[in-house]
């Protein structure tokens, strides 16, 4: 089992693929876990980059310390976490908060960065975003089912053709039915929402100085392309490329665009 400690702390990671060149970290979003890479981007990825996965504090098998934490924290994280495995300099994908980390990662670790990939995320919350996961946080902390916080997940999630799909949404709602399905502990996706409610890097965007690409659902109810679009007009030089089908989970939705454009912006000579 991969693990590597950090800060006295250990953080599960995985590598796929053995290409040569920068390796590509992939950082996943609230409530999820570096599964959620394993079926549509390892394989199509790793041919082409080496990739790192790895799971947040109190995700999975990495351990958690029990503290509020911030997007910056999960940031110094990941550092950390390249320091002891000797990365010098990686491309980084994340997100929601995920990609949230990942800002604070291009802010505060810019001799270590390449490339940045944002996916459904923000600057700045607004005031249905705080109200959302002040929402969710209270759902957690209340000990709501894993199978209702899950379909509340996949309403703001999914789009209308693909809600649409009964089999599909019901075996993944009876996929994490039952005691322990998530990989984490509700106290954890409460203090992650509070994470994502305090990230705050819009009047910093301007600092980032890596190539940066935004990915958009142009269905995404979770993160509209209004955040998107600010994103990649705040960042120097930010691309923005909005998907024409799939919502907030473009990474599914729209795997094979997806995954087509973060390997042509990661082979861009500029």
């Amino acid at each position: 089992m991969p693990l590597v400690e950090v800060s006295g702390r250990k953080i599960y990671y995985e590598t796929h693929g053995d290409a040569s060149g920068t390796p590509l970290v992939l950082a996943m979003g609230l409530a999820g876990s570096c599964l959620g890479w394993h079926a549509l981007q390892v394989p199509e990825l790793s041919p082409h980059r080496r990739l790192i996965l790895f799971d947040h504090r109190g995700v999975g098998e990495s351990e958690d310390p029990g503290t509020p934490f911030t997007t910056a924290d999960l940031a110094d994280d990941l550092a950390a976490l390249l320091e002891e495995l000797g990365v010098d300099r990686v491309h980084l994908l994340g997100v929601f908060m995920g990609g949230m980390a990942a800002q604070e990662f291009a802010l505060r670790h810019a001799a270590r960065l390449e490339r940045l990939v944002l996916v459904g995320c923000y600057a700045r919350p607004d005031a249905k975003r705080r109200l959302l996961l002040e929402k969710w946080g209270a759902m957690a902390r209340e000990g709501t089912s894993t199978e209702i916080f899950l379909r509340e997940r996949l309403l703001w999630t999914l789009q209308d053709e693909t809600l649409e799909q009964t089999d599909l949404i019901e075996a993944m709602a009876q996929s994490f039915s039952g005691a322990g399905a998530l990989p984490m502990s509700p106290d954890l996706i409460a203090r992650q929402c509070e994470a994502c409610l305090e990230h705050d890097t819009l009047d910093r965007l301007h600092e980032i100085s890596a190539p940066t690409l935004v990915l958009c659902g142009r269905n995404d109810q979770l993160t509209p392309p209004k955040f998107h679009r600010q994103l990649a007009d705040e960042i120097p030089g930010g691309r923005l490329v909005t998907f024409q089908y799939g919502a907030h989970l473009v990474i599914a939705e729209s795997a094979e665009r997806f995954n087509e454009n973060v390997l042509a912006f990661l082979s861009a000579r500029s």
